[in-house]
């Protein structure tokens, strides 16, 4: 008799396609939990610096260094060239106005000077020799006058008498004739006496004052050599400290070269490079503020120098209300250079998580402090305490601040405190 046969459930061939597909379903659930951003690391709360967000007073400023310089340098150059014969002074000295500093040789200069000036006597000399001359001959042409004065005055005299006289027919007509023609010529004899007269005196004038005028020129082109000679002794141009020398006895110096500088030493300024990112948030008028002796000082912005060179721009400070005593020339100060006026803001303070997040998310705390997980932020403005927190964060909030190296691809934090 026939016997039936029970059909089996569980086949190795339907187990090995269940486990297969289990399998699948399993590193896909697998391969959806991991790129779904639940990756979790145990962390030791050791290893990491967790600070709290706050809300507080908040001014946006940089870290600069300045350096202390006197208010006002004068630049010591070389007016002319030469060869340094005598220092009267060192590095250091207090100066008056008009004080020797040092004394530069120039033969060239002085042997300029010498022929400048025997130039000047010459024309002298010849002006004088000139002038006597001329008076020489005024006297002589001044004597002639007086003897043509004379002769008309007679030949007026004989004319008008003999005329009298041939009216009368007391002369005969010859007679009259020859002292009519003696008083014309003397008349044309006069003028023309008078003319030379006035002729020499404008020539005479004009040769006077050209030739004071050629000496006038000269005299001042001596004053000048004079005055280069002069400057071969360098001297203070102001009261102050000489600050710099640079020259040694037997140097030789070329005209406008650099000897040295003089500090006016009744006040001080602080000259701030500042990276050129900053350059249009810059202006005069801005504060800062540095410590020096454990007091707190003020700064201001009174210039701002807009080229820029090797990344930095240069800007001058000067002090606002009190200034140390005990600061000097060439000191270094680490000032807060305020960008923005105090204000409330919500506060995060500065660590290592920013240069792996740039600042667009970060790990916060839970409730109980025993997991970080990903949070995304906005950080606005900063100083070299905090962030200013635009969105993402609440007072309270207590946010993991260190670095983040390991933690780019962990989406939580298992915060473990070792036994």
């Amino acid at each position: 008799m026939d016997r039936v046969i029970q059909k089996k459930k569980w086949t190795v061939k339907k187990i090995t396609t269940i486990a297969f597909i289990s399998a699948i379903v399993l590193l896909i659930a697998m391969s959806f939990y991991f790129s779904s951003g639940k990756s979790k690391l145990n962390v030791n709360t050791e290893r990491l610096t967790v600070s709290e967000v706050k809300k507080a007073s908040f001014r946006e400023f940089i870290p600069v260094n300045g350096i202390v310089l006197p208010f006002t340098t004068i630049y010591l150059d070389a007016i002319e060239g030469g060869r340094v014969e005598e220092k009267y002074v060192e590095d250091g000295a207090m100066l008056k106005k008009g004080d020797p500093i040092l004394k530069l040789s120039n033969t060239d200069l002085e042997l300029s000077l010498a022929n400048q000036e025997t130039q000047v006597f010459n024309l002298l000399t010849q002006m004088q020799i000139s002038r006597n001359a001329a008076t020489q001959n005024t006297i002589m042409k001044l004597n002639q006058g007086t003897d043509v004065d004379n002769a008309f005055k007679e030949a007026e005299r004989v004319y008008k008498i003999n005329k009298r006289l041939f009216e009368q027919q007391a002369i005969s007509e010859q007679e009259f004739k020859q002292s009519e023609n003696n008083y014309t010529y003397a008349v044309q004899k006069r003028k023309l006496t008078d003319k030379i007269l006035l002729q020499d005196s404008v020539s005479t004038s004009q040769e006077l004052g050209q030739a004071k005028e050629s000496y006038k020129r000269t005299e001042e082109a001596l004053k000048i050599m004079r005055k280069k000679v002069e400057d071969l002794i360098v001297r203070s141009p102001m009261d102050g400290q000489l600050t710099s020398l640079d020259a040694e006895i037997g140097q030789s110096k070329n005209k406008g070269e650099r000897l040295g500088q003089i500090d006016l030493v009744s006040g001080f300024k602080v000259r701030v490079e500042i990276d050129e990112h900053y350059i249009s948030r810059i202006f005069t008028g801005l504060m800062g503020e540095f410590t020096f002796s454990g007091k707190d000082y003020k700064l201001v912005i009174h210039k701002v120098f807009s080229q820029v060179k090797n990344g930095k721009f240069q800007v001058d400070m000067k002090f606002e209300g009190e200034v140390p005593k005990d600061i000097r020339r060439g000191q270094t100060l680490q000032i807060r250079l305020a960008l923005s006026d105090e204000t409330q803001a919500l506060l995060l303070a500065k660590g290592g998580f920013y240069q792996q997040t740039g600042g667009n998310w970060v790990f916060k705390l839970n409730d109980n402090g025993t997991l970080a997980y990903r949070v995304d932020v906005q950080l606005g403005r900063q100083n070299p305490e905090y962030y200013e927190v635009l969105s993402g964060l609440k007072v309270g909030d207590k946010v993991v601040t260190s670095g983040y190296d390991n933690y780019e691809n962990t989406q939580e934090l298992v915060l473990k405190t070792e036994k």
